[in-house]
């Protein structure tokens, strides 16, 4: 039997947030030891000015930190990096907690205590869909209004765009590949973060959230009718975007 030989991560980054001595050591040298190159800020304020020295392609974020909250550097890090993988690592474990920090920005999250195994597992699973690219890009999909164009990854609504973070497009894509027809939650996990995801699916309904608003906006910033179409709730089963 041939040696296993480890995947080279040495390309991507990865911007550890975390104010405690041990945890930050931990994540650090975890990471260095898969393969991955990290750095290590204890605020929020280094961490920015950071992110702005150096490309990073993911963000482990801590959400106590002692100058800012976290959530405040996760908005922020997403309106400058709109394609940045940003994970929390919260010891916040109230559903409005978790709500809040996706719908700041982030894409995942962890709650405290959690093993470096799962964290890597996540972390692996996200910096794939991030990286990874269809090997036959469908045309662009046009339903009223609505064009999405996945290939050059553009939303367009009456020829404006649409600004859709990373998860937000993905999602749309899943729908509008199967205009009319029923998607599952497990489907929508499965294709827009990863087949073999264990967390729970509170990210898809924020997720979920912010697209319907994102679009709304869109619509409602254009003089005259607009024909937008609609994503449908089935409950119990998932969702559906209607022709």
């Amino acid at each position: 039997m041939g040696t296993l030989v480890a995947p080279d991560r040495s390309h991507q980054r990865v911007l550890v947030i975390e104010d405690d001595a041990t945890i930050g050591h931990h994540l650090e040298a975890g990471l260095r030891g898969n393969g991955y190159t990290p750095a290590w800020s204890r605020t929020g304020t280094s961490a920015l000015a950071e992110a702005a020295r150096t490309r990073y392609d993911a963000v482990l974020l801590d959400l106590g930190l002692p100058d800012t909250d976290g959530l405040d550097v996760a908005r922020a890090l997403r309106a400058r990096f709109p394609n940045l993988l940003i994970v929390i690592l919260t010891a916040r474990t109230e559903d409005i907690d978790i709500i809040a920090g996706l719908d700041a920005g982030a894409d995942d999250y962890l709650v405290k205590p959690f093993t470096l195994t799962v964290l890597l597992a996540r972390l692996r699973a996200h910096l794939r869909r991030h990286t990874g690219t269809s090997s036959a890009a469908p045309g662009p999909v046009r339903l009223g209004d609505l064009v999405l164009d996945t290939t050059a990854r553009r939303c367009t609504l009456r020829d404006s765009e649409v600004l859709l973070r990373p998860k937000e497009f993905d999602l749309l894509a899943v729908l509008a590949r199967h205009p009319g027809e029923a998607v599952s939650r497990e489907t929508l996990m499965a294709q827009v973060w990863d087949e073999n995801w264990f967390g729970s699916t509170k990210t898809l309904d924020v997720t979920m959230a912010a697209l319907r608003r994102r679009l709304a906006h869109a619509s409602d910033a254009l003089p005259g009718p607009c024909t937008l179409p609609e994503i449908t709730t089935l409950r119990g089963h998932g969702y559906r975007l209607e022709r």
